[in-house]
């Protein structure tokens, strides 16, 4: 629990105090006029308390001349920044992350020429981004997420040459992306832009030497097509840029991205087909976990190539964890709800290409990825059998083949999901009986609306009694005698072995009876021969 109640105002009595550090405890109240007159002070951190109150105006004016780290995140800190911020010049990390601050960002931050990080993220700050930040030629981290700030991107942005981390999300800015930001590539790692409103097209300028890890424009107006200068981003993990208008074919060339392990592209205008005939490339997207590309124009059929090399998506290893103190923004639709996702496991696995124009079957393959926890191919035209195969997916946690055009019966193989939280088979043309062990004891109604040829529980259509027919299995492609049977009902088989029996038991009585008359051997023997 730490330490609770307010912090003595007698600190200030430690008057040579070189480092303060009060974090992670539950200290309330304001932070005492004291704690800013340390005049040896270096390091202050307050961070993870429940402070609040606003910092004095004049808190670098004649004190924390020699402050280096600055740390006040997650309390409820309010007000405006003091513009005597500005004059604290041996600062190189600041940190104001959640807190409730308001007003402008002071330009007069442009003066701490040393400053390596700056978090004001998750404040109510509001105005433009300040173009002072030209002056931070050492500045690494520069976070100004989920706050108010309007205007443009500043141009003089792009002269932060050694800056690695941008954030800039959930704010209102707009325009167009300065193209300079491609050329930033060389140091720049994560470029978060996501839930703003910018407009135009992705900067193409990503030079050879590009270092981008993660690359997020979610939920913004951008048009154009996808650069294919990110090729030269060969370290690239993560793009999303979701909820935009940007067209064109499916990036093929993306492939080739040997560490690429999220990419999201769903609700664009992309249109075309997933399959690339002249693809040499032996095992596409090797590290590959998420695929979202729902909510677009793709057609033709399931992209089973792929399916058969998604090699993050086979036996990935519990507990193993990528860039775990690196804060990813994501937002995937899990189970039909939109989740935030900060930290991205290597167990997390999900495929969505729902709401496109997909037809053909389901690739038995899909049943090769045993990693994959969420898989949504609703609202395309598929056809055909659900494969039984996809019970080999032993933890998969969420199957959506709703509003298609399925056909046949649930395969009893499905009932090993046994970690299946969410099932929708609704608005398909299934038939038979609904199985009824393990989770899909679990379903309701909503799980298979929509088929009418469904029965047992949970619909209240029952169903008759009759021989279970043993359900044909996709990959038996070849197996002509067993279709020409299946042709026929069993009781036309039935009788037609009576009938050949009566006949063939009448046939040897004449044969014994009358000592084989010549008549009839004759019609038997001759025309046999």
């Amino acid at each position: 629990m730490g330490l609770v109640g307010t912090i003595p105002p007698n600190i200030g009595n430690l008057s040579f105090l070189v480092s303060l550090d009060m974090s992670e405890n539950s200290f309330h109240g304001p932070i005492p006029p004291p704690v800013f007159n340390f005049s040896s002070l270096e390091f202050l951190s307050l961070r993870n308390n429940s402070l609040s109150s606003s910092l004095p105006n004049d808190m670098c004016k004649n004190s924390l001349q020699k402050l280096k780290i600055l740390r006040i995140s997650y309390n409820n800190m309010y007000g405006d920044i003091p513009l005597s911020l500005g004059q604290c010049s041996d600062l190189e990390h600041i940190n104001f992350y959640n807190n409730k601050f308001s007003g402008e960002i002071p330009r007069q931050i442009g003066n701490i020429t040393l400053l390596q990080y700056l978090n004001f993220g998750l404040n109510d700050f509001t105005g433009p981004v300040p173009s002072t930040f030209i002056n931070q030629s050492g500045l690494i981290n520069l976070a100004l997420q989920s706050n108010n700030l309007s205007g443009e991107i500043p141009s003089s942005i792009c002269n932060l040459r050694s800056l690695r981390i941008l954030y800039l999300s959930n704010n209102s800015l707009e325009g167009s992306l300065p193209n300079c930001l491609g050329n930033l590539s060389t140091s720049l790692a994560i470029l978060h832009l996501n839930d703003n409103k910018f407009s135009g097209f992705i900067p193409s300028t990503f030079t050879k030497g590009c270092n981008l890890l993660f690359l997020t424009l979610k939920g913004n107006k951008v048009e154009g097509t996808l650069p294919q200068s990110l090729l030269n981003c060969e370290a690239l993990q993560v793009v999303d840029i979701g909820g935009n208008e940007v067209r064109g074919s499916f990036p093929f060339w993306l492939e080739t991205h040997p560490q690429l392990r999220v990419l999201v592209l769903r609700s664009n205008r992309f249109d075309g087909t997933m399959i690339d005939v002249s693809s040499t490339i032996e095992r596409p997207f090797p590290k590959l976990q998420v695929l979202d590309i729902s909510y677009n124009d793709f057609s033709g059929s399931l992209p089973d190539r792929y399916f058969k090399n998604f090699q993050g998506m086979v036996n990935a290893k519990d507990g193993n964890r990528s860039n775990d103190k690196v804060f990813i923004e994501l937002t995937l639709t899990i189970k039909g709800l939109d989740l935030p996702v900060q930290r991205l496991l290597t167990t997390f696995t999900t495929i969505d290409l729902s709401s496109n124009r997909f037809t053909g079957n389901i690739p038995p393959s899909l049943g090769n990825l045993n990693s994959l926890r969420y898989l949504n191919l609703s609202h395309n035209s598929i056809t055909g059998r659900i494969p039984s195969r996809l019970g080999n997916i032993s933890i998969l946690e969420s199957l959506d083949l709703s509003s298609n055009r399925l056909e046949g019966g649930i395969p009893s193989e499905l009932t090993r999901l046994t970690f299946l939280a969410k099932l929708n088979l609704s608005m398909n043309n299934l038939v038979g009986q609904i199985p009824n062990s393990n989770q899909f004891s679990t379903f309701g109604n909503e799980s298979y609306v929509g088929n009418v040829g469904l029965c047992g529980l949970p619909l209240m259509k029952k169903c008759e009694m009759m021989d279970e027919q043993p359900q044909e299995e996709e990959e038996d492609d070849d197996d002509d005698g067993s279709s020409f049977v299946s042709g026929f009902g069993w009781q036309a088989v039935v009788l037609g072995y009576v009938c050949g029996f009566i006949i063939g038991v009448f046939m040897g009585y004449l044969i014994f009876r009358y000592e084989r008359p010549t008549w009839l051997v004759e019609l038997i023997f001759n025309r046999s021969n």
